[in-house]
């Protein structure tokens, strides 16, 4: 990667990933009209999910109760998803169509054979999903690549996040390196299960930035998300919510997606900086909201000032209230008729 590692997770700027995952449901021209959608929708990057499942899943694991619920109970988790995933030969093409698209590649790969055939195509960073957060030997290989990385911490309590952590450092890529995300794994996620306050632990392993991934439906979580300091937000979309598939149901389609990205990015700005200053935009106002000592009644010139012929009104920009005790006891320079601003000279 061409980018420095200070470059990595810039301050200020949050990385947003649009996870096509497997809602493409095997079909590579639905894929590449992901790719479309995903760069429509202002995403920094679109990712896909890159599996041998016969790599990935014995013929004896079963389905997840939500994946039970969105594809039936019928067929085992391997032929679920021998039916919803690429081939592999499709993801080069794929990256080029996201290059031509103007839009970033990125997959999750799932296996080794996997992260062989991925590792070719340039990608910015390698996610690792929640599920491989335990995987040693996988998270050895990634991490001997010596490559920026995004770990998913769904599932997982803290420890093992170190632990997988100390795996990719060990096999060649720091902390620094390594965006963390917290995550809830359960599509979709219930409200009461997100607990977005878990980014404040993982910010306390040295990662390089922390982030999040969300499951639950609607986008105000991670908007909310990136009001807490997330760097980066993963959010999966759909085409269509009504297709046949595992995530569907907890993903966005095109049009929320790019409400999302919106949001973020006007959240984006409106964090700002830990300084408290006036704003360009409110300077003007400071004369008109603000208030000025002015005459309660015409005054004459050596009059003494005094709490019942003075008082505080709009227009600011003359003697500011917080003098009032000062001006209170001096003599009128000159005559001040009513309602107009006290000078002192």
């Amino acid at each position: 990667m061409s980018a420095t590692e200070k470059e990595l997770f810039p301050a200020g700027k949050v990385i947003i990933i649009a996870e096509a995952g497997v809602n493409h449901n095997g079909d590579y021209g639905r894929a590449v009209e992901m790719v479309a959608a995903a760069a429509e929708a202002g995403a920094d990057y679109v990712k896909f999910q890159t599996a041998v499942p016969e790599l990935v899943i014995s013929t004896v694991a079963p389905k997840a109760e939500y994946q039970k619920e969105t594809t039936g109970a019928e067929e085992s988790q391997l032929e679920m998803c021998r039916k919803i995933h690429l081939r592999l030969d499709d993801y080069a093409p794929l990256a080029a169509e996201c290059d031509r698209r103007g839009i970033r590649f990125m997959s999750t790969p799932f296996d080794l054979r996997s992260i062989d055939c991925l590792a070719p195509l340039g990608m910015d960073f390698w996610k690792i999903p929640s599920g491989e957060i335990t995987n040693l030997p996988y998270l050895r290989k990634i991490g001997a690549l010596r490559q920026p990385v995004i770990l998913s911490t769904g599932m997982s309590e803290l420890p093992e996040v170190e632990a997988a952590l100390r795996v990719l450092e060990q096999a060649g890529t720091p902390r620094r390196m390594v965006g963390l995300l917290h995550c809830n794994t359960q599509y979709p996620t219930p409200m009461r299960d997100v607990n977005l306050r878990a980014m404040e632990a993982l910010r306390s392993l040295g990662a390089g930035t922390v982030g999040y991934s969300d499951h639950t439906v609607g986008i105000e979580v991670p908007v909310a998300a990136v009001a807490l300091g997330a760097g980066i937000i993963e959010k999966h979309f759909t085409l269509d919510k009504t297709l046949p598939g595992p995530d569907h149901r907890a993903s966005l389609d095109p049009a929320e997606l790019a409400a999302m990205v919106k949001a973020i990015r006007n959240i984006e700005q409106a964090l700002g900086s830990p300084d408290k200053r006036v704003s360009t935009s409110e300077r003007p106002n400071i004369e008109v909201a603000r208030k000025s000592i002015v005459a309660a009644r015409d005054i004459a010139a050596g009059e003494l000032l005094t709490e019942e012929n003075i008082t505080v009104k709009r227009p600011g920009g003359g003697v500011s209230p917080m003098l009032w005790d000062s001006v209170v006891g001096t003599r009128a320079v000159r005559d001040f008729p009513y309602d107009h601003l006290i000078t002192l000279e």
